[in-house]
């Protein structure tokens, strides 16, 4: 896929940093994100991540700093760095009074997506996340991982440069999750997609992500690769001993519409 912007790299921060009164949510912030990569942002709850998503997606002004993304200055250029993204947030946003196609074609029209490629931009889309069958069905029949198939083909409709997820595959089950995944790794591959993701998940960080950055109290502890991340603490050494090496503590942790809907809102609570 060829750079939306003139910018080497798809996410670029500069000293970016966000505010709440007295607290200090993103801490000067510096982080650069290759093109073509599945990069993760691992954190404990408060540490940061959704904050960050919600700058770098131009739905949250910094304080200070700024950043580009695809090339494009959050600051200077919102416009065109929401025309060259994807978001997908811990909420659910799929409609479950409306089937999977009427929320693809309510998106594909909310992207000003041309009345000549509509159909065929959904059908490939439901193609790609393997939801044919049940695009005629209601979404509040759905199950998590249909949901988030969904959520998935609304936010590449447009055919993004970069895609943003906030915790993708929260309660899911095992399977369900590595259908995700799965979806996810075939953008990149056949889209060049970067995707940024934030994940609770040692083994999604582990098995989905090329490099990962640990946050914690909203600055960056680690950025590498998941292996030399591990091996940078000794033999022997799980993603759950470098989440608590590097982010100050543990791990603290299937479904209907509605179980995940309200999961996700639980999510969101926590930060």
């Amino acid at each position: 896929m060829n750079t939306p912007g003139s910018d080497s790299f798809a996410i670029n921060t500069t000293e970016l940093t966000r505010k709440f009164g007295n607290l200090t949510a993103v801490d000067q912030i510096e982080l650069s994100v290759p093109y073509g990569q599945i990069f993760g942002l691992l954190g404990a709850n408060g540490a940061g991540k959704s904050t960050l998503i919600k700058m770098l997606t131009t739905l949250l002004m910094p304080t200070s700093g700024t950043a580009k993304v695809g090339g494009f200055d959050i600051l200077g250029s919102p416009a065109e760095v929401r025309r060259c993204i994807g978001y997908v947030s811990q909420l659910v946003s799929a409609d479950g009074a409306l089937t999977g196609y009427e929320n693809l074609r309510l998106s594909a029209k909310l992207y000003g997506i041309p009345d000549t490629e509509r159909e065929d931009r959904i059908k490939n889309a439901l193609e790609f996340m393997g939801l044919v069958d049940s695009a005629r069905k209601l979404v509040r029949t759905y199950s998590g991982g249909m949901i988030r198939r969904l959520e998935l083909a609304q936010a590449m409709l447009h055919r993004p440069a970069i895609l943003f997820l906030d915790e993708p595959t929260i309660g899911l089950d095992p399977v369900a999750r590595h259908i995700v995944w799965d979806r996810l790794l075939d953008l990149r591959r056949d889209y060049g997609m970067t995707v940024l993701i934030t994940t609770h998940d040692m083994e999604e960080a582990e098995e989905l992500c090329d490099s990962l950055a640990i946050l914690h109290r909203g600055r960056i502890s680690v950025v590498g690769q998941p292996s030399e991340l591990r091996a940078g603490l000794g033999e022997g050494v799980s993603m759950d001993d470098v989440f608590a090496h590097y982010a100050g503590g543990s791990i603290q942790e299937s479904g209907t519409f509605r179980e995940v809907a309200q999961t996700r809102r639980t999510a969101q609570r926590l930060g």
